[in-house]
């Protein structure tokens, strides 16, 4: 009992620790090259040598994606290197202990040596030199040559298949998480490859070694036999001859087993099943070849002087087996023709259109002449600057923006591109891929050659320039950017705009379920008990439309939770949630020096908007005359213009808390870049400073 626990301790700690029996291999293969071996020992790594060979072939044949066995090429090395190393071990006992007989170099060479080619050398040596023509010529020739073309094809096919995967992304048919575990697929598809076209020459030289080493051993073991140990020149030439023939076939048929393995490897397809279930499922699909194949060899028999019985023999067993391929082939069809008459049966029922309901939230058109500009196998791709672009709304705004399904429309011009909200478009523009966009921010006096066009996102005029003519046009004061930058800042403005109606149900019940993992209690306080899902995702959308961020969205919920119980105005909880949230609010639109620059709506103005409120039970809604709503939205444009300049800040219009959101609503249809804030809204540090009145 006791020297069998040490033994299980060493075996438990080498499991534990898989990492070190690579580099004591390595050693181990080092020592056979430099430490004589007894016969016992040598016969051991011979047929651990032959074990290994014969599993890797296994597995290779097992395997359902070549990708499965990647550390074959490390493996292939190793073992090439295991093998010179014994040959080298070997040929040390042949030159040093031959003239003792064929035992010297262990049983297993002897027996190849003797028993495998009975003996005669000369039969040895043609076995040993067929074996090897096989391997080099034929094997390892067809193997690598089958390598370069699979490496090659792998490299080429690797950008179509990244787009592939970014298009399936973009469109959201898999998410990012299947992507970055795709790609990584690829490449490690592309490695494999790329080392299998290096790896499988290892095996090809070894057949040249191979034939170098018997000649060495021949020669120089009947040098030392002849001269130095005084054997008959007949009995030195045999004993030699057979030990080194021996030798040669115990490690030539190791090789063309590794040599068949790579093979198999290299040109596997990615599959379902091994490749045995592959080849028999493929091999015999068709019945008719294999009937006209064994009436070939019963044709063959009936030829006096031809082994009758045996192409009778193969002849019968082709017939069973083509009549096994025929019943399953009548099943297979029998099957399809049931499944097609189902077919026609759902044909005729009603159709199901439930598929062709479904619109992708967001898309992007683009024409036949933008399609370089979106292809994600740029340098700089678009698709890149929309992952950004969603960060970016994430941040700004607090909503998932939906992924933005990209795809080429041929109605489009040419240089034109769409942006699509629920498949109705929103947004168009034109882009010059080529040429840069220089806008005139209304400081710029200079005349630029160029073709004159609006910036499509503010309306700013601007010309489409010349590369060449780029540091000019900034030195002259224009603003000039890329086409990529021009169709990434309209897509950016364009979803802002139209964010708050991405904010579905669904959408509001994921925010929820988020805060309902950090914050229980408010969740378990205020939905379903205060407001229902429909009525938070009212909230969310008036503050998102007003571009609100509602990133702190506790907060958010934590005063819906307040104020809830004593109203379920959709209207008047928005307010609240404004007021609460007042310190970010007003943090977005203060200048470098803290300042928030208003234009104020003076009393008169507030007393006609706050007569003209009517409520009632539905709610209260301004009913103020078409003329007067009219000449406050002339005055508040007025005096926008004025207070901001083209190159000016934000237009904020500053009134009374009871008012704002009907003075919104006025104003949001004609003037949509001017927000409106309350005084409750404001945070009492911060330095609120009038620049204009609206009087």
């Amino acid at each position: 009992m006791t020297p069998t626990k040490p033994r299980s301790l060493t075996l438990a700690s080498l499991a534990r620790n898989s990492d070190l029996v690579l580099p004591i291999g390595v050693v181990v293969i080092l020592l056979v090259m430099i430490i004589p071996l007894p016969t016992v020992l040598l016969d051991l790594l011979i047929s651990l040598n032959v074990s290994l060979s014969i599993i890797m072939l296994l597995v290779g044949m097992y395997v359902l994606d070549p990708v499965e066995f990647s550390v074959f090429p490390s493996l292939l090395l190793l073992v090439t290197l295991f093998r010179l190393s014994l040959n080298l071990a070997s040929t040390r006992l042949i030159l040093l202990h031959g003239g003792e007989g064929t035992t010297a170099a262990g049983k297993v060479i002897q027996s190849f040596g003797q028993f495998v080619v009975g003996g005669n050398y000369v039969v040895g040596i043609v076995v040993f030199i067929v074996l090897v023509v096989i391997q080099y010529v034929v094997i390892n020739h067809g193997a690598v040559r089958i390598s370069e073309v699979t490496a090659r094809f792998t490299l080429d096919a690797m950008p179509g298949k990244q787009l592939s995967i970014d298009a399936d992304l973009n469109a959201g048919i898999i998410n990012e998480v299947e992507a970055r575990t795709r790609r990584e697929q690829l490449t490690a598809e592309a490695e494999f490859y790329g080392a299998m076209d290096g790896a499988i020459r290892f095996t090809q030289r070894d057949a040249v070694a191979s034939i170098l080493i018997i000649i060495i051993n021949i020669t120089g073991g009947f040098v030392i036999g002849v001269v130095q140990q005084g054997l008959d020149l007949l009995q030195a030439v045999q004993t030699y001859t057979i030990l080194t023939v021996g030798d040669g076939l115990v490690t030539a048929v190791p090789s063309l087993l590794i040599s068949v393995a790579g093979g198999i490897i290299t040109t596997r397809a990615a599959s379902d099943s091994n490749l045995g279930d592959d080849i028999s499922r493929q091999l015999f699909i068709n019945y008719r070849p294999i009937m006209i194949g064994a009436g070939i060899l019963t044709a063959l028999a009936l030829i006096p002087g031809l082994p009758t019985f045996s192409f009778l023999t193969l002849a019968a067993i082709m017939g069973a087996i083509a009549y096994v391929s025929y019943r399953r082939a009548e099943a297979r069809k029998l099957a399809t023709e049931n499944a097609d008459a189902a077919k026609q049966r759902a044909a005729k029922s009603p159709e199901k259109v439930e598929a062709l309901l479904r619109v992708n939230p967001l898309a992007l058109e683009v024409g036949y002449g933008l399609i370089p500009l979106v292809d994600p196998n740029r340098e700089s791709t678009f698709v890149d600057r929309i992952k950004l672009i969603r960060r970016q709304l994430a941040m700004d705004l607090g909503i998932i923006v939906p992924p933005i399904h990209i795809t080429d429309n041929l109605q489009l011009t040419f240089r034109s591109y769409a942006i699509l909200l629920k498949g109705v478009e929103i947004a168009r523009g034109d882009l010059m891929i080529d040429d840069y966009l220089a806008i005139n921010p209304g400081t710029a006096q200079a005349e630029l050659d160029g073709i004159e066009t609006r910036e499509p996102t503010f309306g700013l005029p601007a010309k489409w320039i010349k590369p060449t003519d780029r540091e000019h046009a900034q030195l002259s004061g224009y603003t000039v950017v890329d086409a990529q930058t021009v169709l990434a800042t309209h897509l950016t403005e364009t979803i802002k705009k139209h964010a708050y109606e991405l904010i579905g149900r669904q959408e509001t019940q994921v925010l929820l379920d988020t805060v309902a993992e950090s914050h229980p209690k408010v969740m378990e306080e205020l939905v379903p008990k205060a407001l229902s899902v429909g009525e938070v995702q009212k909230v969310l959308q008036n503050l998102v439309r007003e571009r609100v961020s509602i990133r702190d969205l506790v907060t958010i919920l934590e005063t819906l939770a307040d104020y809830a119980p004593a109203t379920r105005n959709i209207g008047l909880l928005t307010e609240y949630v404004r007021q609460a949230i007042g310190r970010s609010l007003c943090k977005s639109y203060q200048n470098e020096r803290g300042e928030l620059q208003v234009l104020v709506m003076s009393p008169d103005i507030e007393k006609v908007v706050t007569d003209a409120l009517t409520h009632t039970e539905q709610g209260s809604y301004l009913a103020l005359d078409p003329a007067m709503a009219r000449e406050i939205i002339q005055r508040v444009k007025h005096v926008a213009d004025t207070a901001f300049p083209t190159s000016g800040g934000q237009p904020i219009v500053l009134c009374a808390a009871t008012i704002r959101q009907y003075v919104h609503q006025l104003l949001e249809r004609y003037l949509p870049n001017i927000m409106v804030f309350s005084h409750n809204e404001i945070p009492s540090y911060v330095n609120v400073v009038p620049i204009g009145t609206v009087k």
